[in-house]
């Protein structure tokens, strides 16, 4: 017998971080409202229970609050502890914790720079190889990860950013690859700018990214879920941002390096 074929509807339980504000919340809408009990991680503990409840109330699903920062040392390996104390099964994982930091790498705080790398690539890493092997056993669930536009080319002035989610998309399109055929999903979520907190912590209010093309976070999070339920490898939503990537097979990497300083300066 094949493995076990899941439905939009099916009774699952989805872990989510970076669940306190923009894309998170409206993923865990999005998985509640179909049905989907809620495991929400981030650091903002208070938002969190707010965002459970409103889970709980709008949909009747059981929505739990684990706040972490992820960013730290061995976060991840702690998190995972919790669940399996709890008795907490993850059928489906949301690695929608990030952030970014624009400047110059050699003016960004070394610490800051780190902590985002650990964060963007080391957590996001460490939760899916120990939730994968569980997946793959029951033949059913899988992983979203959330990269960026920025993942197709470098970013002078937000070098390290572009550059962990050059590896996110990468290392999921390896694991969708891996996991054809066992019954889970595994698909890259490649937003352009979406108009959350992202900016102002990222020190990007007066870039010339968000000053006009931000999306909303809601149908940005929808396309996303949406390309996932469909076990799509990489989900860019939007024809322009479709359109973006396709133009840039046209033009030298050198003159997209250029441009991309000249909009994050």
């Amino acid at each position: 017998m094949g493995p076990r074929a899941p439905t939009a509807l099916a009774r699952e339980t989805v872990l989510i971080t970076g669940a306190s504000a923009g894309l998170g919340v409206e993923f865990a809408r999005l998985f509640a409202a179909d049905g989907s009990d809620i495991v929400l991680v981030a650091r903002r503990e208070e938002r969190l229970r707010a965002l459970a409840n409103e889970l709980a109330d709008r949909h009747g699903v059981s929505a739990r609050v684990l706040a972490a920062d992820l960013s730290e040392p061995d976060a991840a390996e702690g998190l995972m502890a919790r669940l399996a104390s709890d008795g907490i099964e993850i059928d489906v994982l949301v690695n929608n914790a990030g952030f970014g930091a624009r400047g110059p790498v050699a003016e960004i705080d070394a610490g800051r720079q780190a902590a985002m790398a650990h964060l963007n690539v080391g957590a996001l890493t460490g939760l899916s190889r120990a939730l994968l092997p569980g997946m793959i056993a029951s033949g059913h669930g899988g992983i979203l990860n959330v990269a960026s536009m920025a993942a197709f080319q470098a970013g002078p002035c937000m070098a390290v950013y572009y550059a962990t989610k050059a590896y996110v998309l990468s290392f999921t399109e390896a694991l969708h690859e891996e996991v054809r055929g066992t019954g889970v999903r595994v698909s890259c979520f490649c937003p352009g700018p979406v108009a959350t907190e992202f900016a102002e912590m990222a020190d990007m209010t007066d870039s010339k990214l968000f000053e006009k093309r931000a999306a909303a976070a809601a149908p940005a999070a929808r396309a996303g879920y949406e390309g996932f339920r469909a076990n799509r490898a990489v989900v860019i939503p939007g024809l322009g941002n479709k359109l973006g990537i396709w133009l840039q097979r046209l033009v030298p990497r050198a003159a997209i390096r250029r441009i991309v300083a000249r909009m994050q300066r």
